[in-house]
This record gives structure tokens, sequence and C-alpha cells, in this order.
């Protein structure tokens, strides 16, 4: 099947670890910097292309993200975790049901699971509530499988001990939460445009990869470009960190936009 490539719009929602920048409380310096790229809502990326548009993850942060973007519109949503950083905005997907009806969730069966249970209101067939998001649940298995046109193909990467996904459309990689990731995986990202990854904070981390493992990792796969994401203030200020990095290799930062 000859598949027609399509140019993806990447537009970076959130940018942040678990808890944001500036994190609660917090006085450390990274928190109170005035650079608005220091500034990071929990992460997410919104694709879009033609007259679609879909998301990867849609956490606490999912309203004031798309409120800040103008998103009238989305097509389904892409889930790499249960985690709430990655899941509490899925109430938020109302006004979009509104207009397309029930809206397409992808994930495994673990995170439907979590999902089912901690939102039992919209998931539940006898007592559902009525002003509920309508979601229609597909599940992720090894394979490769559709949204619309394009071809989406998981990759499955250890989240510490917690097995997530990652996904690749075309020749695009998002891939959070990460700390390791198998060969049998990493083979399914070769000739990538354009790797998207964490880079969580200088110092080791049990569940994501910090900056020396993140750099390590995008010197194996070899990406044209690459962007980190879910960083932590611990990682430094923004533009320091830029400075630092190799040719072809960014921090991220919220409403960044590129192609591909």
């Amino acid at each position: 099947m000859n598949i027609e490539k399509k140019l993806l719009r990447i537009t970076f929602l959130g940018t942040g670890t678990s808890q944001g920048i500036p994190m609660i409380a917090s006085n450390d310096p990274v928190c109170l910097s005035t650079d608005l790229k220091d500034k990071r809502l929990r992460s997410s990326v919104l694709i879009s292309w033609d007259d679609k548009t879909y998301v990867i993850d849609c956490g606490p942060d999912f309203r004031q993200q798309m409120l800040r973007e103008n998103v009238q519109l989305v097509n389904g949503v892409l889930f790499t975790h249960e985690h709430a950083d990655h899941t509490a905005g899925l109430d938020d997907l109302r006004p979009f049901c509104y207009k397309i009806g029930e809206m397409p969730i992808y994930l495994d069966k673990k995170t439907l699971a979590s999902l089912e249970q901690r939102f039992q209101y919209i998931f539940s067939k006898e007592n559902r509530y009525p002003g509920a998001p309508s979601v229609q649940p597909n599940v992720v298995e090894k394979t490769s499988f559709f949204i619309d046109d394009l071809r989406v193909t998981p990759i499955d990467v250890m989240h510490g001990k917690l097995p997530i996904l990652g996904y690749r459309i075309q020749d695009i990689a998002y891939l959070t939460d990460v700390k390791s990731i198998s060969l049998e995986e990493k083979a399914k990202l070769k000739n990538l445009d354009v790797l998207i990854v964490n880079a969580l904070r200088v110092e080791t981390h049990p569940t994501h990869f910090n900056l020396e493992e993140a750099l390590a990792f995008v010197k194996e796969i070899k990406p044209k470009k690459t962007y980190f994401t879910h960083i932590s203030h611990k990682l430094g200020f923004h533009k320091e960190v830029s400075k630092k990095l190799p040719k072809n290799v960014f921090l991220a930062f919220d409403g960044l936009k590129i192609e591909a």
C-alpha cells in the first residue's frame, strides 16, 4: 500500500514534567525565572495535517493549552500511559465531543483500565453521566494502526519498571517518560526526521532519561533533529542549557511549532 507522505505540523502544548515549571512552593531560580521559555505546562503535543488535528496525551493543563493555541477541533487522542500528568485533562475533551460525537482515543489495555476506574462516570455503560465526554476506546497492540490516513507505529518503552507507549508517525517519533528501550524497539526508530524525547534533569532519575542519557540515545538513533521535552526545573535555565547542546538538538518550549 502506497501511503502519501503528509506535511505534519507539530505544536508543543507543554514541555514540563509532572509538576510543571514553576513548581508549586518552589523558590528555585528556574521556577522564579521571567523567561517565558522557562514556563512549562505538562507535556503534550498537537499534530495537524490537512484538516485533521490529533493530540498525544491530555494532562491537567489541557484546557489552558487548547485556549492558548485557539484549537477549534480535535479528531482524536493518543495516550502514552496512565499517569495523571498525561491523562487528567480527559474531561476537557467535552467541547470537541460536542462537535464530532465520540472522540477516538488510542491507548494500551492498562491505561484504559486505569481511566475506566478513575473516570467511571465517562466509561460506565449503566450510570454514565449525561454531560460527560463521549469516547471511543481503541486498544493499541504491537501492530501499526491508522489515524485517518496516517499510519502510526507504537513504540514500547520502559518508564522505570512500567511499560508505556511512544509513537512514530511518518518520520516523527514522540517518546516521553523513557528510561530504557529495547534493541527491537530502537529498530523502529531508524531514519527519523524528528525525534521528540524526554530529558528530565542533569542528575540521574529512576524512571526518566537524564540529560546525559537522552544525548546518548540521540547519538545512537541519529535523527536529523531532536527536541527535548518533559523537562524539570532541575535541568536548568532554557537559555543556558540550549547553548550547551549539540548541533540539531534543541530544548523544546511551550508553544513551539515545527513542521516535518
